[in-house]
């Protein structure tokens, strides 16, 4: 027989860890983890400067030159996509209005992009590797995907609970789930701290990076307490249990 305090207390854990789970999800599905807020300027900007969207479409393309698509077209970036929107082109005569509908562009991180390595100087191969930069972009494209993972064992250790006379195995859930937080927060920590280091890197650049972060990043930072305080419930309910549990066996013996 389950006291009800910690029959509670497990149908609240398990509740966040739903929605944690939800958060996690969406935000690595999203691109909208940091978001440039900038105008293009047509009539100062050169034409030979600007990247064309057979440019930006292109997996090769080169970090400089996506980074600086992203800074002059209110690019969004996130953690397998970047979007810009461009303006429709107009004549050398006549440039397009500026409340002329815009068109988004967006491409995918390709696997081997996920994995390319970073370099000391934005766009230039011959600068060395920047270690810092390239694990902390491969550390942010696993973490999350590791959180889910976690999170799912600890679902599983939930059934098992579910099917047991005793909430001991809810331990293995709530470190589990304390194990997940510790990634979702690790992928928030590495995705900031990568793009701090490229904006310190690339501060003289014309337009400068100006921009936020976006929702599907503040979906990442909820769901990482949502998961430690999932854990805590588990933890402490199994805990708990356990002890009371050991209590009255030995007051059952006396």
């Amino acid at each position: 027989m389950v006291d009800n305090r910690f029959a509670t207390a497990l149908v609240i854990g398990s509740v966040l860890a739903l929605i944690s789970a939800v958060y996690i999800a969406a935000a690595i599905g999203t691109d909208h983890w940091y978001e440039y807020r900038s105008q293009p300027s047509l009539f100062g900007m050169n034409s030979t400067e600007m990247l064309s969207n057979e440019e930006f479409d292109r997996e090769d393309t080169d970090e400089y030159l996506y980074s600086r698509a992203l800074f002059t077209y209110n690019g969004t970036i996130g953690l397998w996509r970047r979007c810009i929107s461009k303006l429709k082109e107009g004549f050398w005569f006549k440039p397009p209005p500026e409340d002329v509908n815009q068109g988004s562009v967006c491409v995918t991180f390709s696997l081997k992009d996920q994995f390319t390595p970073k370099f000391k100087q934005i766009g230039n191969h011959n600068s060395g590797v920047d270690y810092v930069r390239t694990y902390l972009s491969r550390c942010q494209i696993l973490l999350p995907f590791v959180s889910l993972a976690f999170m799912c064992f600890g679902a599983l250790i939930g059934l098992c609970v579910c099917s047991c006379r005793t909430l001991y195995p809810a331990i293995g859930t709530g470190v589990l789930h304390l194990l997940a937080g510790i990634c979702t927060l690790g992928t928030v920590v590495c995705f900031a701290a990568n793009i701090e280091l490229l904006h310190a890197k690339i501060q003289d650049l014309e337009p400068r990076p100006d921009g936020e972060y976006g929702w599907s990043f503040c979906l990442a930072c909820v769901s990482a307490p949502l998961q430690l305080m999932a854990a805590a419930l588990f933890i402490w309910a199994a805990r708990t249990d356990r002890t009371e549990y050991s209590r009255m066996k030995a007051y059952r013996v006396a």
